[in-house]
């Protein structure tokens, strides 16, 4: 191992070839790399994922119930609660009783919530860039469309 190697290059001499043959393998530690390196920006601004994927959510698909959100995201409903609760406080998302079952609380994203959104998606293609920098712009399009089709599958 030379002492300039990256710490790619030295990751990859100790990684056994039989697991390098396996694409999943190698979706699971880049998916592992570019998700911590997502929670710690994340972190730095008092967030998790959950948070970015709930505003993501209401932004994308509107109101939701918040035991919609619960499916939709596969979180936890206590959980959720907890990410609903943090993300009211902020003023990002208001939560109000579906007047037509008392019961229902729905969830909705706020103009100050949508600010907040874009600079985390800002974050989060940051993130994306570090990670995809071996590839170039062609190259970042086709995985992007065989990853898409492989989730679209599952």
């Amino acid at each position: 191992m030379n002492a300039g190697d990256s710490p790619e290059t030295r990751a990859a001499r100790a990684t056994p070839p039989a697991l390098l043959d396996l694409s999943t393998y190698l979706l699971s530690r880049v998916g592992k790399t570019a998700r911590g390196r997502l929670a710690t920006r994340l972190a730095g601004r008092g967030l998790r994922l959950w948070d970015m994927a709930v505003l993501a959510a209401l932004a994308d698909f509107g109101p939701h119930a918040q035991r919609e959100l619960v499916v939709r995201l596969g979180v936890d409903a206590s959980d959720m609660t907890k990410v609903i609760d943090q993300l009211a406080a902020a003023g990002w998302v208001e939560r109000a009783r579906d007047p037509r079952d008392r019961r229902r609380v729905s969830v909705s994203l706020t103009p100050a919530g949508r600010t907040a959104l874009a600079a985390l998606d800002a974050e989060a293609r940051a993130v994306q860039d570090e990670v995809l920098a071996p590839l170039d712009a062609e190259e970042r399009r086709t995985l992007h469309a065989l990853l898409l089709r492989v989730h679209r599958e599952l």
